[in-house]
C-alpha cells in the first residue's frame, strides 16, 4: 500500500477530519521528526497525565505558517479535546507500524498530507437553510440542528450541534435585545473554565444551552439560584423530559424554566417578524447573519457557518 493511501485510510477510519485530531497529527509528526521513529506514546503525555505533550495553538500554527496558512486551526490547538490522548495513541501506533513495515518513513510527505487536510477543513461546507413559506419556522430551526447532529456522528469528539444551538440562541437574543447587551463565548469554553454563570447572562437571568442535560447543568442552575439569578435551560425536545426529571429530583422543578430549542427560537422569529409572513424571511436572514458574525468571531471552524440554499423556492 502506498504511503498516501495508508494515510488516507487512517484519516477516514480513525476520524481525523476535525480540528482537534488534525492538531494532534501535526504536532505528533513534529515529535517524530525530532525524536525519530518508533515513538513511545507514554513519553508524549504531559507530567500531569491529562494532555498531549506540546499540543497547543503555537505549535500547530508554527507548522501551518511554514506552509503559508495563517488561519487559526484551533484556539487551544486541540488541547481541550477530550479525545486528544486517544487520537495521539492511534496516530503514534500508525506511525510506528509504518516504520516497522518500510523504514525510513517520509515524514515530510506525511506533514504535507496533514496540511492539505487542514486546507480542506477550512474549505468545509457550511450548513444550509432554505427559506420556504410553506414550511414552519420550527422546521427551519430543526433542519439546521439535524444537519449538525448528522455531521457530528461522523466527527468523533466535535460537538457541532451544541455549538450551533449556543450561537443560534446568542444570535436571536442579539437581534431581539440589540448587540452588546451580553457577552458571547466560544462553544469549547465551559462555564467552569471561565467562571461564567451560564452560556449567557442577561440582567439577572442565566441561560444554559445544552443538547444533553445532565446533573452538572442542573447543579449550575442551583448555583445560579443561590447567587440570586434566574436560570433558563434550553435543550432539544428529547432533552426536555430528562431535564424536568433531573430538576424534580433536585427539588428545583418549579424554579428552573426549561424550554425546547426549536420553540425557543421559532417564537422569537415570529416576534421579530411581527407575525407578518413577508417579514419572516427578513427575521430569519437577520438571525442567520448575526449567527455567522458570532461564529466568525468566536469559532475557528468555518463549516459552522450557515448559508441560504440556492434554487427556486416556494411562494
Amino acid at each position: 500500500m502506498s504511503l498516501n493511501k495508508a494515510l488516507t485510510t487512517f484519516y477516514k477510519t480513525k476520524k481525523f477530519q476535525n480540528k482537534g485530531p488534525l492538531s494532534v497529527a501535526l504536532v505528533i509528526t513534529q515529535h517524530a521528526k525530532k525524536m525519530g521513529l518508533p515513538l513511545d506514546p507514554n513519553s508524549l503525555i504531559t507530567d500531569g497525565g491529562g494532555q498531549v505533550l506540546g499540543l497547543g495553538k503555537g505549535a500547530v500554527q508554527a507548522v501551518l505558517k511554514r506552509h503559508g496558512i495563517d488561519r487559526v486551526l484551533a484556539k487551544e490547538g486541540g488541547r481541550t479535546s477530550r479525545g486528544s490522548l486517544n487520537k495521539m495513541r492511534d496516530y503514534t501506533a500508525f506511525l510506528n507500524q509504518l516504520h516497522q513495515e518500510a523504514a525510513p518513513v517520509d515524514l515530510d510527505t506525511i506533514e504535507a498530507f496533514w496540511v492539505e487536510r487542514v486546507r480542506e477543513f477550512f474549505a468545509g461546507k457550511p450548513f444550509k437553510i432554505k427559506l420556504d413559506s410553506s414550511r414552519s419556522l420550527r422546521s427551519v430551526v430543526r433542519d439546521v440542528i439535524s444537519q449538525a447532529i448528522a455531521r457530528q456522528k461522523d466527527a468523533n469528539g466535535t460537538y457541532y450541534a451544541g455549538a450551533v444551538m449556543q450561537h443560534l440562541v446568542g444570535a436571536k437574543l442579539d437581534c431581539f435585545l440589540g448587540i452588546g447587551c451580553f457577552d458571547h463565548n466560544g462553544f469549547s469554553t465551559s462555564d467552569e473554565q471561565s467562571g461564567r454563570a451560564g452560556d449567557f447572562l442577561i440582567e439577572d437571568v442565566a441561560i444554559h444551552v445544552t443538547t444533553s442535560p445532565g446533573e452538572a447543568v442542573i447543579a449550575r442552575c442551583k448555583d445560579n439560584l443561590d447567587e440570586g439569578l434566574r436560570p433558563i435551560l434550553v435543550t432539544l425536545q428529547k432533552g426536555v423530559q430528562v431535564a424536568e426529571g433531573l430538576a424534580e429530583n433536585a427539588s428545583l422543578h418549579d424554579r428552573i424554566d426549561i424550554f425546547e430549542m426549536e420553540q425557543f427560537i421559532a417564537l422569537n422569529l415570529y416576534e421579530l417578524g411581527r407575525f407578518k409572513s413577508d417579514h419572516q424571511k427578513i427575521a430569519v436572514t437577520d438571525v442567520v447573519n448575526r449567527y455567522n458574525a458570532i461564529v466568525s468571531e468566536w469559532e475557528t471552524d468555518p463549516s459552522l457557518q450557515i448559508e441560504f440554499a440556492t434554487g427556486r423556492q416556494k411562494t
